[in-house]
């Protein structure tokens, strides 16, 4: 194993960055390339079936079989011209994945004559075995049936892979009995139930509004180690993180990394991914070094929410394939490497109106800022409603890890403002009750019309938030490096869609009592201000003071996966699900089996290579270092040169013992410990057991195992260390 480890190191030494070729001078000449967009598809269709094909992505209606021949004829013609043979739905099952099943353009038609051919019913729906996907229950193994449907609001797209090119279908994926078995059908779903309350508030302030757009941005933060460091370390390759490691003399604590020069490998890494998501039409705009050694981000422009996901789901893999070419492995897992920061991904979301206004950015008229604050009030509630639910929206068993060290948000749900827009928020609580008299301008009596403009400059940001406004949008900042953002996002939509539908109920009750418009939104949104002042917080998230003032304020801190999930399944969480048709009772029990499968099986498989290596590579290499060390002092006792050295030598030795049967011991209870879990027939309890015990010896065989790393010669120790992962490159 330490063999392995030096070859490793070797290989590292001889590294070039590669050469990169970019294709055109300019990004905005090769963006979309490899898509089916609008330009492709006007193109390649007539006219007639393309303007029906956006009237209907446009009005949410189903697309006309015609009109599914013309866009099926259209994309083969263009796929082909560009080189693909094969085509495939792209879908996003529940196993955090996405996933593929190729089919070839190339059949035989009734003669026996080869042809290529794709129907508009091939492009509309495939059917792939459901049967091993995550289902929560929901199908047996027996019953493979699975229906992809086609997403015509998300552009198919080129891969290609080994020279091979793919026709990729974005998709939804459900199974025979019509559940929901990925992420994008309930996210698609959320959208609609979103834009319908919004679009019915915005009428109280602009009548010409008919269409709300959901938008957001997701930076990506990852870390990259060598290629053969990675295989030089089992734990890395089976669980996406380092089970052991002693932290290294330097880590991340002098802050030099952070937004510093770009080593040459990765910057050459950088382009080409960076080239390839731009030939799909991810619009990347930023990349530069995070705070951690090695840990680096990039991130795009705003689109539509569902698109945004999908490219986000579809970089993560560019992200992998381009790794490998480089002799990198990204690493998306949320804490990868103990003591240094963890790596999330921030949601930056919005809402959009088809007439060109952002409702979170304030305006420049009283009015605008009415509407503004309607909005920003209206989430803030929400959050403070629902955040057990937001919460569970983000756990699994890798941010665990995550949340609340180095740099992360606390599990403890709570909305930053900035101080500004406290100030306004307070002025509102305080000054809404004052008398008006007709004449009054009641936009400058209660300080709406004091409201900048431009509030980006106007606050600081909190980077301890895990929910927090930066000026014209939310920035969601818990969700977790290799998560699909659907999840947060489809329970973000609904909360934020359900307390709208309540805003507004709430407002027209006031109305009907003869208030005017304006002092009954204000009534309202005064109500929310106070009801939910204390999910706001514009502190350091940090710190343990923040966790004893939450708990007095009611808030939840629920660290754990497993009792976190337990929201996802109370009686208000089902009922909201189903008043929004977003997920069936049924669908909404199944999810919750599935993550709770999913984290049983991360944290089983985290705690049998944590004990394969404790007992077959770590004890072995620190018995051979002990014998080494007896060795010794027996030979100089033999020339009589017992002194103080032995003496040291011999603690030394005592401490060795002392570690290993330590590890031992933590690793035969810990098997024990998973034993009993798994004869546990109730998922929660297994997986409460799980966290709760299986988990709980981690630290403990770790300490030993880091400490041994510091006795152990350097020369046999047998995995790559921190200081190698994280500075060799």
């Amino acid at each position: 194993m330490a063999i392995l480890r030096f070859k490793a190191l070797e290989l590292v030494d001889q590294r070039q960055p590669l050469a990169v070729t970019i294709a055109g001078e300019r990004r905005s000449e090769t963006f979309g390339k490899n898509v089916f967009n609008l330009d492709a598809m006007r193109a390649t269709m007539p006219g007639e079936y393309f303007k029906k094909l956006q009237a209907a992505i446009k009005q949410g209606s189903p697309v006309e079989r015609s009109v599914a021949d013309a866009v099926a004829s259209a994309m083969k013609t263009w796929a082909m011209a560009k080189g693909a043979t094969h085509y495939t739905h792209w879908f996003q099952p529940l196993t955090g994945a996405t996933a593929e099943k190729h089919d070839s353009f190339f059949d035989l038609n009734s003669d026996g004559r080869p042809i290529e051919n794709f129907k508009g019913s091939a492009l509309v729906q495939q059917e792939p075995d459901a049967s091993s996907f995550p289902n929560g229950g929901i199908r047996n193994t027996f019953e493979a049936r699975g229906y992809t449907a086609w997403d015509p609001t998300s552009p198919a797209f080129i891969i290609e892979t080994a020279g091979a090119k793919t026709l990729c279908i974005p998709t939804i994926f459900v199974a025979y009995t019509g559940e929901a078995l990925d992420y994008k059908a309930p996210l698609l779903k959320s959208l609609a139930s979103l834009e319908k309350a919004a679009v019915d508030v915005c009428q109280y302030f602009d009548k010409d509004v008919q269409r709300v757009h959901t938008t957001l941005g997701i930076e990506q933060e990852y870390f990259l180690v060598d290629r053969a460091l990675y295989a030089a370390r089992p734990d890395l390759v089976m669980t996406g993180r380092t089970l052991f490691g002693h932290a290294p003399a330097k880590g991340q604590q002098l802050e030099d990394h952070y937004f510093g020069s770009i080593p040459a490998r990765v910057h050459a890494y950088m382009l080409e991914f960076e080239e390839e998501a731009n030939k799909l039409g991810i619009p990347l705009r930023t990349r530069h070094n995070e705070v951690a050694p090695h840990q680096f981000e990039c991130a795009p422009t705003f689109e539509d929410a569902n698109l945004a996901v999908d490219h986000n789901q579809l970089l993560m893999d560019i992200m992998e394939r381009v790794a490998d070419k480089h002799n990198f492995k990204v690493l998306l897992h949320e804490k990868p490497f103990a003591g240094v920061n963890g790596s999330g991904k921030h949601n930056n979301w919005a809402m959009s109106t088809d007439t060109g206004v952002n409702l979170l950015a304030p305006g420049r008229r009283p009015k605008e800022n009415l509407q503004f604050l309607a909005f920003f009030i209206t989430t803030i509630k929400a959050v403070h409603r629902y955040a057990d639910l937001l919460r569970s929206s983000i756990a699994s068993a890798s941010n665990d890890h995550r949340l609340g060290a180095n740099e992360a948000p606390p599990a403890i749900m709570s909305v930053f403002v900035g101080s500004m827009l406290d100030s306004v928020l307070d002025e509102l609580e305080r000054t809404a009750k004052v008398p008006l008299d007709k004449g009054d301008n009641i936009y400058l009596k209660l300080g709406i019309d004091k409201i900048p403009a431009i509030l980006l400059d106007n606050t600081d940001r909190n980077r301890t938030s895990p929910f927090a406004f930066t000026g014209n949008k939310f920035e969601f900042r818990a969700v977790g490096s290799s998560a699909n953002s659907s999840s947060a996002m489809t329970t973000l939509n609904a909360i934020v869609a359900e307390q709208l539908i309540d805003f507004k109920k709430s407002v027209d009750k006031l109305i009907e009592q003869g208030k005017k418009k304006e002092v009954a939104i204000v009534d309202v949104l005064r109500e929310y201000v106070i009801s939910s002042k204390n999910i706001r917080f514009e502190g350091n998230g940090y710190s343990d003071e923040w966790k004893e003032e939450a708990a007095a304020r009611g808030l939840s801190n629920v660290p754990t996966t497993p009792q976190a999930l337990d929201a996802i399944i109370q009686a208000d969480a089902a009922s909201l699900f189903e008043r929004h048709g977003i997920f069936s009772h049924v669908e909404l029990h199944a999810r919750h089996e599935i993550l709770l499968e999913d984290y049983i099986k991360k944290i089983q498989i985290e705690s049998r290579v944590m004990g394969d290596l404790a007992v077959n590579h770590i004890i072995p290499t620190a018995v051979a270092y002990q014998t080494k060390l007896i060795t010794n002092v027996r030979g100089l006792r033999e020339l009589g040169l017992d002194d103080e050295n032995t003496v040291v030598t011999l603690d030394t030795i005592k401490a060795i013992s002392r570690h290993i049967t330590t590890i031992k011991t933590q690793v035969d209870e810990m098997i024990n410990a998973r034993k009993v879990a798994n004869k546990l027939d109730d998922t929660r309890e297994r997986a409460v057991a799980y966290c709760d015990t299986v988990k709980s010896h981690f630290d403990t065989i770790r300490r030993s195992v880091d400490k041994l790393e510091l006795m152990v010669a350097d020369e046999d120790w047998p995995l790559v260390k921190y200081r190698e992962l994280l500075f060799r490159h």
